[in-house]
């Protein structure tokens, strides 16, 4: 796949990132998983790590800090949808009944971050663009290929992100009950209910990271530490599974079906 050179449209999904306990852990195991380098970054930016893929920054890694009340966030991947004005986009969340979990921060001269819930509860983060536009590569092994809304109200989520961020939610054909999220009419990304989530999962974003085969990842991730709350199947997309890493963030893998000829 060619690297990403072009600015993402407005909606796209642009970055992900993990917000974990010990990031020393992390960044050795997805190194060895996902073949990613990635070393902790300066104090000014609290250490944040930018991950790279022969060497195309491909996700960051950070340690969790501690929120008022002294409690830590659960370990988690973050979606990072593209905006123009990460203010005017956060006011526009607040606006149709999102919620602002962290304010617009300028990150050095590399862009201006913030991260909201949407109308259902779901995490996200908003990236607008300095001189850090996002991924450097995407659909390849071992970088990101999908984000995935599920939601506990797919028509509340639908309105939501087109009122705030433009992208509109069409039904798939090919998979019943599932949604594309489009930007300028270009699948960007998916949504469905949590039916298929375990019992009691909440509204969230999930990142699908592409691997050349799911089954023998799986085994890998399993002999590192991590565990299995989807055992690899087949679906229209290709093979996949949903698994967490050894210290508990969710993520799910997919060796995506050959392109048909033409298709």
């Amino acid at each position: 796949m060619p690297e990403v050179t072009e600015p993402y449209v407005p909606g796209t999904p642009c970055w992900v990132d993990l917000v974990i306990p010990d990031q020393r852990e992390a960044l050795d195991f997805y190194r060895d998983l996902f073949g990613w380098q990635g070393e902790p970054g300066p104090p000014e930016t609290g250490g944040y790590a930018v991950c790279t893929l022969n060497g195309r920054a491909v996700a960051g890694i950070m340690t969790s800090m501690a929120q008022e009340g002294g409690s830590k966030p659960p370990p988690a991947w973050t979606t990072y949808l593209a905006v123009t004005d990460t203010d005017a986009a956060v006011r526009k969340v607040r606006d149709h009944g999102g919620t602002p979990l962290m304010d617009p921060t300028d990150v050095l001269t590399l862009g201006r971050m913030a991260v909201v819930a949407d109308s259902t509860g779901a995490v996200f983060g908003l990236w607008q663009a300095g001189e850090f536009m996002g991924a450097q590569v995407v659909n390849e092994p071992g970088s990101v290929v999908w984000n995935e809304l599920n939601t506990a109200d797919p028509e509340a989520a639908a309105a939501f992100y087109e009122e705030t961020l433009g992208l509109t939610a069409t039904t798939m054909k090919e998979a019943p009950g599932y949604f594309a999220l489009k930007a300028d009419d270009r699948t960007v990304g998916g949504m469905q209910s949590l039916e298929k989530s375990p019992p009691g999962s909440p509204s969230h974003w999930l990142t699908y990271f592409n691997v050349d085969d799911t089954d023998s990842t799986v085994d890998a991730l399993t002999k590192a530490g991590g565990n299995v709350l989807k055992p690899p199947f087949d679906m229209v997309a290709g093979r996949m599974a949903v698994v967490q890493d050894p210290q508990g963030a969710v993520f799910a893998l997919i060796t995506p079906a050959p392109m048909e000829s033409g298709g």
